[in-house]
């Protein structure tokens, strides 16, 4: 170990005076060390070469000057320079020294990366990298002794399981398209006589055209099955001894109530002010008819808390709209009822643009305690119950323009003061209450003559101490308002009570009646019919 550390101190010392030395001693000194690094395990430290020597033979032969030579030592021959000595093993040689770089001429990385956009543009490269890269990979893939990419066809480069997905979007398409035809030719098949009552402009036929129509009106009356209200009636015929003609539809969000949310305290439902007495007091003139766009599920519950007496004689919900261009319609028309008897009171113009004429437009209620402006509408409703228009549209397209209570509190203070000089002047009776109504700028064709029942005043000695016909009518309503609270107060809770009996009563047997019929799959028809008439046994005992 210590000679050979010996051995290699003087070698390193000599590379490194080889190095310093000039270039042209570098050739002559590399194979001395390279040499002596090979007398120790004779084994190249650097490199090795691939061309051996050819053997020589161990006895040369006899009388060759070789032979003769052996004996005496052969002077050493002369150094030959490394660029004659073709022939020899190749020497390694030391790697050169890297240049310095000049660190004034790199790009200044303190501020970003710069862009070499303006470099690779202007045409200093005559190719882009991309095109470099795709030429050393087609070289590599060409070195191989493969095929390179693009000789095979297209789906020899598709995976079996890319295949087996275009086959399945192909067989899906397919299905799809044939769905498509046979639905086509199944939706227009010739009418039945029902269809055809319907659907008098497309006859039955086997033309292609006739075809495509059958099927496009039946994709319409699917359409518009979701798009129509429920039922073709909404509200039951009416009956000829109801005593209310007219017919008043009112809102219920932002109208009657009105919800609002916050963190504290979730979902909160505000009645308006007056509700109560709007819904009592004009139940006595109206045929009240709630009709919303809250769904069933949401507002019918409201409802019940809102009206548990239930003045409200018909609720209508969002199942009994109209969805036209986007919009929810309350379709007046799908009543059941008289148009020129039909009052609709709403928050929003758009729901009741089918109908505007008969629309009156409140702005919403956003819950102030003070409000007034639902309440206010009562005069004007109970003036038109009163006089018995025969159309109530022409009633309110008269106060078009204006704060209907407003104008009507104006025009019923300037028929006051008229009717009071008639009074002086000793008028009659007809002749006062036409020109009441012609005064109000409403002209009735049909006034009732109101009979004054007992225990009231008369008409006529009404009139002549200064009352006008609306004040007849509301006094009396207000007496009937009164009579209906007292009985709420009285009986109310006991109406209550019953109502809920009723209602647990009706769910029982609803109950009892679906066990029956489901057990009635496993159980034989003797037993049935034996069970009825030991039922029947009973009853009579």
């Amino acid at each position: 170990m210590m000679l050979s550390r010996a051995a290699a101190r003087p070698a390193a010392s000599l590379r490194a005076a080889t190095l310093a030395a000039p270039s042209a001693l570098r050739p002559r000194s590399l194979p001395a060390i390279w040499s002596r690094g090979m007398a120790k395990d004779n084994k190249p430290r650097f490199s090795k070469s691939t061309n051996k020597p050819a053997p020589k033979p161990a006895h040369p032969p006899p009388g060759s000057p070789a032979s003769a030579s052996a004996s005496t030592p052969a002077p050493e021959p002369p150094k030959e320079p490394a660029a004659e000595r073709a022939d020899e093993p190749a020497t390694p040689q030391e790697p050169a020294q890297d240049p310095i770089p000049d660190f004034s001429k790199l790009p200044d990385l303190t501020q970003g990366i710069p862009s070499t956009l303006a470099y690779e543009t202007s045409g200093a490269t005559n190719k882009s990298a991309l095109a470099a890269l795709e030429e050393e990979e087609a070289a590599k893939a060409g070195g191989g002794g493969g095929r390179a990419k693009g000789e095979l066809p297209a789906s020899a480069y598709v995976s079996s399981t890319e295949r087996r997905r275009q086959k399945l979007a192909l067989w899906a398409l397919a299905f799809a398209g044939l769905s498509g035809v046979v639905g086509v030719a199944y939706l227009g098949r010739d009418w039945d006589a029902e269809e055809l009552s319907k659907n008098p402009d497309v006859p039955n036929g086997w033309s292609i055209n006739l075809w495509w129509k059958r099927a496009m009106a039946r994709m319409g009356d699917t359409v518009t099955y979701y798009q129509e209200p429920a039922f073709e009636k909404l509200l039951p015929d009416p009956d000829p001894s109801f005593e209310r003609p007219y017919t008043l539809c009112i809102s219920l969000e932002d109208m009657l109530v009105h919800s609002e949310w916050s963190r504290d305290h979730g979902w909160r439902v505000a009645k308006r002010p007056g509700v109560d007495y709007f819904l009592h007091y004009l139940s006595q003139y109206y045929e009240i008819v709630l009709f919303t766009t809250v769904p069933f599920a949401t507002g019918e519950p409201l409802v019940r808390k809102l009206d548990p007496y239930r003045f409200i004689m018909w609720p209508l919900f969002r199942e009994a709209t109209k969805y036209e261009d986007g919009e929810i319609i309350k379709d007046l028309s799908y009543l059941n009822r008289d148009l020129s008897k039909v009052i609709v009171i709403d928050t929003n113009a758009k729901h009741v643009r089918a109908q505007p004429e008969n629309a009156i437009i409140l702005p919403k209620w956003t819950g102030d305690v003070k409000d007034r402006e639902l309440v206010s509408l009562v005069p004007l409703l109970e003036f038109i119950h009163t006089m018995q228009y025969d159309d109530v549209r022409k009633v309110i397209k008269s106060f078009d323009g204006t704060h209907i209570p407003t104008e009507f509190a104006r025009r019923e203070a300037l028929a006051r003061a008229e009717h009071n000089k008639r009074v002086q002047a000793k008028s009659s009776r007809g002749g006062g209450m036409s020109w009441l109504s012609s005064h109000l700028g409403l002209k009735p064709s049909n006034m009732s003559l109101m009979v004054a029942p007992e225990g009231e005043e008369n008409p006529q000695e009404a009139f002549a101490k200064g009352k006008m016909l609306q004040d007849i009518a509301r006094e009396r309503g207000m007496r009937n308002y009164l009579m209906l609270e007292e009985e709420i107060r009285k009986n109310g809770e006991k109406w209550l009570k019953e109502e809920q009996d009723a209602m647990e009563a009706a769910q029982k047997e609803a109950m009892k009646s679906m066990k029956t019929s489901f057990f009635g799959w496993f159980t034989p028809p003797e037993e049935q019919k034996g069970g009825a008439s030991s039922a029947s046994e009973t009853s009579r005992n």
